[in-house]
Order: structure tokens, then sequence, then C-alpha cells
């Protein structure tokens, strides 16, 4: 095997993973496998190459890398059909598949590879529709299959989501979460659950602001303003288990409750924020929470994150200034 990946489907997703690596240093193949007439297949293969070259600028003018460095990237990138793609798939460690969400073309896409790679490559499917249990059923070797859920912009946002399968190696896992360092990804493992982590957490929060809206709670500008200066501000510094540790579990139970009497069941809090309750872990204050503080030198650690949202209060020009007023 050479150190090669495989991208299957070269849609926005597969353009998305080819932009991470190419920036990265490493080698891709952006493999297009719809059916095309070989007019259609250069075509579509000229605008692929000038996608991945109109992003790599983007990158140029956000600072990111300069002009021959980005003539290099693109080096890195080949871009081809499904019958110039064999030998590549054959020596690649890890293949990624993005094809269109249905899962015909899923089946399609997996049958194929089961034939033509080695028994040895990781496949990793990146969609955020299927679960990784259903999916394994259409791989010859689910014991190297995993799901590996990027978020769009994937050549910026650095979270990767893996689900495992039932049956995936933890030698498949570790190989996964290693080529997806390489790219300056950071992975989280979560389990075959609907909805995974972030898209589960953003839709509640955007049906919600869709709701405040459509009942006259502020306007959508206003609602807005208020997640990018407050919600996402704290967030992009404290999770939000570790935010209510911060602020202690009881009294999240005891405002949930005041919401779900004022607003609807769905502001009702989970069971295990009462359990924490009675077992005393309310967090910080108790020492203990969502997360364990024993041993920590908790003023150290509240200075270090403050000390962060302080960062992101000065490149957005919002740290308060002594005698700002004047």
């Amino acid at each position: 095997m050479e150190d090669r990946i495989c991208v299957i489907g070269a849609g926005r997703m597969g353009e998305g993973i080819t932009l991470s690596y190419i920036h990265a240093g490493r080698d891709v193949t952006l493999i297009d496998i719809k059916p095309r007439t070989p007019a259609e297949q250069a075509e579509h293969h000229a605008r692929v190459r000038a996608n991945l070259r109109r992003e790599l600028g983007t990158l140029s003018r956000l600072g990111l890398l300069d002009a021959a460095q980005a003539d290099t990237a693109m080096q890195r990138a080949r871009v081809c059909g499904r019958d110039d793609a064999i030998a590549d798939l054959q020596r690649a460690r890890v293949v990624f598949e993005a094809v269109p969400e249905r899962l015909d073309a899923k089946r399609d896409a997996f049958a194929w590879l089961g034939q033509v790679c080695s028994a040895n490559a990781i496949i990793a499917s990146t969609t955020s529709t299927f679960l990784v249990t259903e999916l394994a059923e259409l791989v010859q070797y689910p014991e190297r299959f995993l799901n590996a859920h990027w978020l769009n912009p994937a050549y910026l946002i650095p979270l990767v989501e893996v689900s495992r399968g039932p049956r995936t190696n933890d030698a498949a896992l570790q190989a996964l979460l290693d080529v997806l360092r390489q790219a300056g990804k950071v992975p989280v493992q979560c389990a075959p659950s609907a909805g995974y982590i972030v898209p589960r957490i953003q839709a509640l929060a955007m049906n919600e602001a869709a709701r405040m809206v459509e009942e006259g709670v502020a306007s959508a500008e206003d609602i807005d303003t208020a997640v990018r200066l407050g919600f996402g501000l704290r967030f992009s510094v404290l999770g939000l288990l570790e935010f209510i540790d911060w602020g202690g579990g009881d009294i999240l139970y005891y405002a949930s409750r005041y919401l779900e009497g004022e607003i609807g069941p769905r502001f009702a809090s989970p069971d295990v924020i009462a359990r924490n309750m009675e077992q005393g872990r309310n967090g910080l204050r108790d020492g203990k929470g969502f997360y364990d503080y024993t041993g920590v030198d908790v003023d150290a650690y509240k200075m270090e994150r403050l000390g962060q949202l302080c960062k992101r209060l000065e490149v957005m020009g919002l740290l308060p200034r002594a005698g700002g007023a004047r």
C-alpha cells in the first residue's frame, strides 16, 4: 500500500475532504463514479478541478497558504472516473465514501469497493443520513468499516464525528483516527445514533430560534446577534456539559422546570440532572458534576477558560477596554 487517500464521490463533501488532505500535504485521488460519456466526464472533472483551485484561492486570500503552496496542493489531487481509479484503490490505505445520500448509491459504491480495494483498506462512509450499523451490512469486510461524519466546510471545520460498526476492529478505528489527525482534524467518537452529536444539538437550537421568530419573541437579526455574541461565544470556550458544571446542575434543573411550565415539555431536563443533584454532583462547587475536578486547580482552570474567551473577543473587536466609554 502507498500513502494515498481515495475519496469516492466528487460532490461538495468529496471536494472538501480532498482539500483538507492536499492542503495538509497528502496525495488524494478523488473519484467520480457516476456513469458519464467521455465528453461529460472531461467537462465534469474540469469543473471539479476548478472548484478545488477556487477553494485553494480562498485559503490563499485567508492567509493560510501562498500561491506556490496552492499550486503544489493542486498537484497532489488526482481527479478520475471509476475505470481509471482501480490501481489507486488497490494501493490505498483509507477510502472515504462521499456519494449522494441514497441507499442505492451507497450499495453500489460499497459493492464496487469490495471488488477493487485491498482487504486491509479502511473504508469510511461520510454519511449524515444513515447509521453505520445499517451501512455495515453492505460492506464486504465490515471489520474495517466506520463512519466519519465531517462538518461543512470540511476543509476548515476541525471536528469529525466517528462511529464504529458492530464488527469494526480496534486497529481500523485507530488508523482512521490517525489519518484524520494528519489533516488537522479533531475526531470524537459517538455511538451509532440518529443525529450524531452536533446535528442533534444544532437541530434543537435552530428549531427553537425559528420558533421564536414565529412567536414574535425577537427579530431574526436580534436572535442571530444574541447567538453570535452570547450563546456561540461562550460555547466556543466551554462545552455544554462543562457549562452546566460551571453554573450548577441544580440551576439548570430549576430553570428547566420554569421553562417547561411556561413554554412546554420540550424544556424538561433529563433524569441525569436530577440524579446528579441527589448525588451532590452539581459541578465545580461540589468538585464533581459531569466532570471530576478532584485535584484540579479550579482558579487556574477558570483563568485559562476566561483567557480563551478574551482572545475571541479581541479578534472580534469586542474586548472591554478600560475607559472605553470615553
